[in-house]
């Protein structure tokens, strides 16, 4: 789906090729359920491969992007934002500022070291956010969920089904939307997909948008 065309009627199911902050506003308030994102770090990653992240030199997109987040979900509804441990302060004040209640932090603990520098880094992190105050899942999760490499085929920092499925059953309601502003190769609209629940993406690079387009149709 291209970004000429968002309204409340045409916008389930899709992702949308284009900068979510041109296209979040357009987006009617509180039309989402839960939030499951995985911005870009701020480290100017590049994978050994070459590949690099847009908009993962710099911050100005950060508070503006959450704080658009915020007015897009439903009130009492969650959100989950992996974010980069070196810029951890960054993106609590940008979820803080918007809005959002910081009410957990998830770890994917990994079965190999993705990079070694003082440490070998051998795991992901995530916040899971809060727009008022919820009511508990029926069924809760351990904050420390096993990583699965998804070998990054198809995207640099490319997320594994098997770490998001739990988050999507356990946040968001059966009938409720899915969202994802940085959506990559789709893998976590895919989840949302594999789980029947509505899903939106925005995704700004092109290439990554139609491996996304591809595999929610195939999927």
């Amino acid at each position: 789906m291209t970004n000429s065309n968002i309204n409340s009627e045409g916008f389930r199911n899709s992702i949308i090729n284009g900068d979510c902050l041109n296209l979040m506003p357009q987006l009617p308030a509180r039309s989402v359920n839960f939030i499951l994102t995985d911005p870009p770090y701020l480290i100017n990653y590049k994978s050994r491969d070459g590949r690099k992240i847009i908009n993962d030199n710099n911050e100005a997109w950060l508070q503006p992007a959450f704080a658009e987040m915020y007015r897009l979900l439903e009130n009492q509804s969650f959100g989950v934002s992996f974010y980069g441990w070196q810029h951890a302060d960054k993106f609590l004040a940008a979820y803080r500022k918007a809005g959002f209640r910081v009410i957990g932090h998830l770890t994917f603990p990994k079965r190999y070291t993705s990079f070694t520098h003082f440490l070998r880094y051998q795991h992901e992190s995530a916040y899971l956010l809060a727009k008022g105050y919820p009511k508990k899942p029926a069924s809760t999760i351990g904050d420390v969920i096993d990583w699965t490499y998804s070998g990054n085929k198809l995207h640099p920092t490319q997320k594994p089904l098997s770490v998001l499925l739990p988050l999507v059953e356990t946040f968001s309601a059966p009938e409720g939307l899915v969202f994802d502003p940085f959506a990559g190769s789709g893998s976590s609209l895919l989840a949302a997909k594999s789980l029947g629940r509505s899903y939106l993406g925005i995704e700004l690079d092109q290439g990554y948008h139609a491996t996304a387009s591809s595999r929610l149709a195939s999927g």
